[in-house]
């Protein structure tokens, strides 16, 4: 069954596309994201998420970035590649291509252009999971794509696909859903946060086995997953609500792709933190904002000098 067997667990965090200033994917910047990420001990890297700006990268850009994510990790840590598109035919042509080009695992979401009825829901995600041989994950992302998978089809889904085991649960309240999702799956559905890790600590109180926040304070979720696991749960809240004013602020609607990369460029892990359209860079008034959430916090990020990590 390949990889079927992958087991996710622990801090895997969405990866940024890095673009030049001129617009197109940064190759090096890219590499170095990698890098970072993996020298803050990610469990796993998740690519073409909503964080990727996935929706404005081409095919060749897409097939080029699982390339060199490949070549930098080198089967170091699971990776898990968005594969959700507006249609059946294009999630499966995608699913399909994210196994070969190396994927462990997919994280779908829904159709969201013309919103699925819950029969239409149930065809999308057992006809992917019925094409590919690798896990996947349901990402219940509502508030991004405007589509809620309901328990209740969750539960289904779980029960008829083998392969269908994780869900990525980013509709608030995420703790009220984590524990319905838990309940009524027995088991069968293991369950990632998301919406950055804003309910982090609370998610991992559910149940939660790990969260996909976004990529620029990787090392911080590790540390915070660790505590938790080591069942120190004063010493991950304390953590978590130290950093929770910088996490909260990179949700922002609109900004949050651009505040992500600002971070990473202001330490020199990415050297540009342009966006594309849709996304909108951010002004100096919220560039200074995000700042002053990282005055006396010691991230990573805005102390990289670059790890070669490969060895």
């Amino acid at each position: 069954m390949g990889k079927r067997n992958t087991v996710l667990e622990g801090v895997y965090p969405i990866l940024a596309t890095p673009f030049t200033e001129a617009g197109e994917v940064d190759e090096q910047s890219l590499r170095e994201l990698v890098r970072f990420q993996l020298a803050a001990q990610v469990n796993g890297i998740a690519l073409f998420g909503n964080a990727s700006e996935a929706y404005t990268l081409l095919d060749r850009e897409r097939e080029r970035i699982a390339d060199i994510v490949k070549e930098e990790v080198r089967g170091r840590v699971p990776l898990v590649f968005g594969s959700g598109h507006t249609g059946l035919e294009g999630a499966v042509s995608l699913s399909r291509w994210a196994q070969q080009a190396g994927a462990d695992a997919l994280m779908v979401m829904p159709p969201h252009m013309v919103k699925p009825d819950g029969q239409r829901m149930v065809e999308y995600f057992t006809t992917i999971a019925k094409a590919v041989d690798i896990p996947i994950m349901l990402q219940d992302a509502p508030i991004a794509s405007g589509v809620a998978i309901s328990v209740p089809i969750m539960a289904r889904l779980a029960k008829d696909c083998d392969n269908i085991c994780y869900v990525k649960v980013e509709a608030p309240p995420t703790t009220v859903k984590i524990t319905e999702v838990l309940e009524q799956t027995e088991g069968r559905l293991a369950v990632f946060g998301g919406l950055n890790g804003i309910y982090y600590c609370e998610e991992l109180n559910r149940g939660a086995i790990g969260t996909m926040p976004a990529c620029e304070f990787p090392e911080v979720c590790v540390r915070i997953y660790r505590l938790w696991r080591e069942g120190k749960h004063s010493g991950a809240r304390a953590l978590f609500y130290r950093y929770l004013p910088f996490i909260r602020i990179g949700t922002i609607a609109g900004f949050a792709t651009a505040v992500h990369k600002e971070v990473l460029k202001a330490g020199g892990v990415i050297a540009s933190a342009r966006v594309r359209n849709p996304n909108a860079p951010i002004d100096e008034a919220l560039r200074r904002e995000v700042m002053e959430t990282l005055e006396g916090l010691d991230l990573l990020a805005l102390r990289w000098q670059g790890q070669d990590v490969r060895a």
